[in-house]
């Protein structure tokens, strides 16, 4: 594997540790919490990072993704992870990609889904159940854990302000 697509699967480890992060602990009201009119809901967030992801792999094996509908907001993220990790297959094993380029990925899918996590972490805050800060520097991300039981933080900050 090149340092590109290593790089690539590294991002979507901190991509399934930052989307984690924003789940933890989340109330069960969370995953149908809307904003605003027209804002998507955290369900309705997860599944767009899915379709993301999905289209990322067509990008490998052709094709066309359409992320299936789940009335189970668990059930939401764990099929977003398993695409997580599909994809992460492909980068590994060094598929080829067609008709794009590792950079376009990034640029692409991959840094819209990541928009995607933080505002997931925003919602929270919105809700009343703010996501604690951490220095990210420290968090123990690995391009092997691509699944939904990520690691505790390593770094969070002791004091900030929205604290419940």
């Amino acid at each position: 594997m090149d340092e590109r697509r290593r790089m690539l699967r590294h991002f979507l480890a901190a991509l399934a540790y930052r989307t984690q992060k924003a789940l933890r602990d989340a109330p069960p009201e969370f995953a149908s919490f809307r904003a605003a009119p027209k804002v998507r809901t955290p369900q309705e967030l997860i599944r767009h990072m899915d379709s993301l992801m999905g289209y990322a792999r067509t990008h490998f094996i052709g094709g066309t993704y359409r992320p299936p509908e789940f009335a189970d907001f668990a059930q939401a993220i764990a099929h977003f992870h398993g695409v997580l990790e599909d994809l992460a297959r492909h980068l590994e094993t060094g598929s080829a990609l067609r008709e794009i380029t590792p950079e376009i990925l990034l640029q692409g899918p991959f840094s819209d889904a990541m928009t995607h996590a933080g505002q997931l972490a925003m919602l929270r805050r919105l809700a009343g159940s703010p996501v604690p800060p951490e220095n990210f520097i420290f968090a123990a991300i690995t391009a092997e854990n691509l699944g939904p039981n990520q690691a505790l933080p390593a770094s969070p900050d002791a004091d900030w302000p929205e604290k419940p």
